[in-house]
């Protein structure tokens, strides 16, 4: 299965830097968002170097795909440290990253900190990763709605980081690995916490709606919702649409939903003309017999 993807990024309203990244590789299914952490040119410079990181680990082929993920990220956060280390005015540096897979109709997501990937299918929207942040952690416990997350002063901070110090792999609280199917007719998106601060996932999956062929317009169309609604801050969006994903707006129930009403309509009314016929007919009788 080729999945086609298309992404968009933008500086947002009040930044002055976008130290938001993006990768993709559609022939072997390779999608990755990532949002620089240090604040101008150390932001941008961390979340660079975890794309060109990323993107020469993962052509390794040799390993399964879960192996492949956590060794390409620990592989970045150690690069950005030691980069950090030497270099004072990079000190601090460091970004958070969503990293997806998709292999054999399935999905192999790494992730670290707050950006997001969402599975769209059927209708309906689903986050399948964790916001590695206090806000994040009391949303998904349901301490707080998805729209007082969304605006609590908190929102930005994370406990999870790649570069921040030195990694392993295997080290429990690093590296989230999820796995899920993923089919032919459904969709990804993932993104930076600029679109999810921005929009609700209600208002993503209505704009994911309108997907008719082309992702870059999706993704480009979620950017600009986000811009319009405040763009607070740096703003990327990756959607990958899968071969037989279709939007849903415009679709109409099937015709006969709408017909069979008129023909229990129609069957009432022939049904009374019998009655009313019958009725006369038997009048008419009781009139002959009584003269």
């Amino acid at each position: 299965m080729t999945a086609v993807a298309g992404a968009a990024t933008d500086t947002g309203l009040l930044r002055e830097h976008n130290e938001d990244r993006y990768w993709m590789d559609e022939a072997r299914g390779l999608f990755l968002v990532v949002d620089g952490v240090g604040g101008q040119a150390a932001g941008e410079l961390a979340a660079q170097m975890a794309v060109e990181t990323i993107r020469e680990f993962m052509a390794w082929t040799d390993a399964k795909a879960e192996d492949r993920v956590k060794l390409a990220i620990a592989s970045a956060n150690n690069r950005i440290f030691r980069r950090a280390q030497r270099d004072p005015q990079n000190r601090g540096m460091a970004c958070v990253l969503t990293l997806a897979l998709v292999e054999d109709g399935r999905i192999t997501i790494g992730h670290v900190g707050d950006s997001r990937l969402y599975l769209i299918w059927d209708g309906a929207i689903r986050k399948l990763t964790t916001d590695h942040s206090p806000v994040g952690e009391d949303e998904d416990a349901g301490a707080l709605s998805e729209e007082e997350a969304m605006l609590h002063p908190r929102r930005n901070e994370v406990f999870r980081d790649v570069g921040s110090r030195l990694r392993e792999a295997e080290d429990h609280d690093f590296i989230e690995i999820r796995h899920c199917p993923f089919r032919e007719d459904a969709a990804l998106l993932l993104c930076s916490d600029g679109l999810t601060d921005q929009l609700t996932a209600a208002q993503i999956r209505t704009i994911t709606d309108r997907y008719h062929g082309d992702p870059a317009s999706v993704a480009g169309e979620l950017v600009e919702a986000a811009n319009e609604a405040g763009g607070r801050d740096n703003i990327t969006a990756l959607f990958v649409a899968g071969p037989e994903f279709r939007g849903r707006e415009g679709v109409t129930r099937p015709r006969f939903s709408t017909t069979r009403p008129l023909r229990h309509r129609k069957l009432f009314t022939g049904r009374l003309a019998f009655l009313i016929y019958g009725l006369l007919i038997g009048m008419l009788l009781w009139m002959r017999m009584r003269s």
